[in-house]
């Protein structure tokens, strides 16, 4: 079990440590997209996103404090959906079709780094192949 949890961690922090290496190596460039989407001081938000995403998928790759990552990646990811892929705002069909499709990507992976929280913080101690236990108890 220990196994597949870690293997687990492994494929879902993917997408998260590689967007947030990209936010920092590419933060101009990303940080004019997301004022296009409204974002407020877009170069801030993106840095700080971007190490959100490293210090969330980090914590959980390597189990340390893996409850807390998975937390600070649902907190990326909700508010990411709402501001960034609006589907409801786009006039043009291929464009909203492309945001609905990330947008609910998105809440997918909310909803995955929400369980991933409680059951880091349920299972505790117990889940082997971590460097530290949880840092909140359920």
């Amino acid at each position: 079990m220990d196994v597949l949890v870690l293997i687990g961690r492994v494929l879902f922090v993917l997408l998260f440590l590689s967007s947030g290496f990209g936010h920092i190596a590419q933060a101009d460039a990303m940080a004019q997209y997301a004022k296009f989407k409204g974002v407020p001081m877009p170069k801030p938000a993106v840095l700080a996103s971007g190490v959100l995403l490293i210090a969330g998928g980090l914590s959980v790759l390597l189990g340390v404090w893996a409850d807390l990552g998975a937390l600070l990646l649902f907190v990326f990811l909700l508010p990411t959906a709402f501001l960034m892929h609006a589907f409801w705002k786009e006039t043009d069909p291929q464009a909203k079709q492309t945001e609905m499709i990330q947008f609910n990507k998105d809440l997918a992976l909310a909803g995955a780094a929400l369980m991933l929280f409680a059951f880091f913080a349920y299972v505790g101690t117990d889940l082997g192949l971590t460097i530290t236990g949880p840092l909140f108890s359920l």
